[in-house]
């Protein structure tokens, strides 16, 4: 009969399971559920871990949080690719949401959002619905915004604004001119 504290003092080595969880780095998509469901959406998310390297194509359809290295493309549409701060990714990234925390070389294609965090570093085109760069976050090449109904490359809206090549944002306003 040995009782070196209380039971209770059992409780204080599980904030160690919580440090290798990958959704830490991005709070938004756990904010949205319920603690429960939060369990759950882990169990939908694949992980690529730092000592890991993948040449090829990633689809699929869970979300995806890289922190190793990455090249060739990655292909999950309506679902989320998270880079991780040790994440270098070498490829065109086409998902619902793209979230940048270390370095992206290549296009993304979002259907919803491109977040791109103060520690990131992205080089290439980025096509979106909405785009959000924080402060001190690297980013060089060209911005598209589309609606969600315009994602589609056949749309006549959309040939008129891929024919910007360079970063400023004032494209759209020569194709609504012709129309005012």
């Amino acid at each position: 009969m040995w009782k070196p504290n209380q039971p209770g003092s059992q409780t204080p080595p599980t904030p160690e399971p919580a440090r290798p969880q990958p959704p830490a780095g991005a709070p938004a998509f756990d904010a949205g559920r319920a603690p429960g469901a939060a369990a759950s959406a882990t169990g939908e998310q694949a992980t690529i871990g730092k000592s890991l390297v993948v040449k090829g194509e990633l689809t699929g359809s869970e979300s995806l949080y890289v922190d190793g290295k990455v090249e060739g493309a990655i292909n999950l549409p309506g679902n989320r690719v998270t880079v991780g701060r040790n994440g270098q990714v070498a490829a065109n990234i086409m998902a619902r949401e793209i979230v940048v925390l270390g370095k992206v070389r290549g296009n993304c294609q979002a259907s919803d959002r491109v977040d791109i965090r103060s520690e990131g570093s992205l080089t290439g085109d980025v096509v979106a619905a909405r785009i959000s760069i924080e402060d001190g976050a690297f980013f060089k090449g060209g911005i598209d915004i589309r609606k969600p109904g315009q994602e589609a490359k056949g749309g006549s809206t959309g040939s008129g604004s891929t024919s910007s090549s360079t970063t400023t944002s004032p494209t759209p306003e020569p194709a609504t001119a012709g129309s005012h």
